[in-house]
């Protein structure tokens, strides 16, 4: 098994130097589209760059059976300016995490256990580019591209992920067009889906209209 901590230094080792040493977060600022205004230097600790929530498992009780546990910006303001971050995400059998996307960073996956159908799809021609990972495999996905994955594999599933951004942000197709208050007609209209299971989405993720 390839282990997840040679996985994450080699990308902090790849990554691009700053002017300064280093700007943690400073999370009681508002977060800016660059990020977070720099700490105080005088009151960083160490434990303003560990992070200690990947060794256990997301909660996976939900409709998705699936979860995942971010170490971004606002979790570990030890990355706040250096254009990394890391999530963990686990799944049960037959789990997914939807089709999202990031529209902060490209993101690179590492299969630790389990099995993952996983793709994205291109944004220039709607061509989609699907894998089976097995323990041990890495795949891309592009900044901004809408990207999914499933535990097709007999047993549960855990993924490491890094970004190149220390806030990727996500936005999960399902919930942008069912967990708002858009008209269904207006989703009808140019989704070409039935009415009816428009409503019946809405329902299920607490939209209206």
């Amino acid at each position: 098994m390839i282990s997840p901590v040679i996985f994450i230094f080699s990308l902090i080792l790849s990554s691009s130097h700053a002017l300064q040493d280093f700007c943690v977060g400073d999370l009681t600022a508002p977060e800016s589209p660059v990020g977070y205004a720099c700490k105080n230097p005088a009151i960083v600790k160490a434990d303003d760059f560990v992070f200690t929530g990947l060794g256990v498992r997301a909660n996976t009780s939900n409709s998705n059976k699936a979860g995942v546990i971010p170490a971004f910006a606002p979790q570990f303001p030890g990355i706040n300016g250096l254009g990394i971050s890391l999530a963990r995400a686990d799944f049960e059998v037959g789990g997914a995490v939807p089709l999202h996307s990031h529209p902060g960073g490209s993101e690179v996956v590492l299969v630790a256990e389990g099995t993952i159908f996983a793709g994205f799809i291109s944004s220039t021609s709607n061509k989609v580019y699907t894998k089976t990972l097995k323990k041990g495999d890495i795949m891309v996905f592009p900044q901004g591209l809408l990207h999914f994955q499933v535990n097709t594999g007999p047993s549960p599933a855990t993924v490491f992920v890094s970004f190149s951004s220390a806030t990727p942000g996500v936005q999960l197709l399902p919930l942008a067009l069912f967990q708002n208050d858009l008209p269904t007609a207006v989703i009808a209209a140019t989704t070409s889906l039935d009415t009816a299971e428009i409503k019946k989405l809405k329902a299920i993720l607490g939209g209206t209209g």
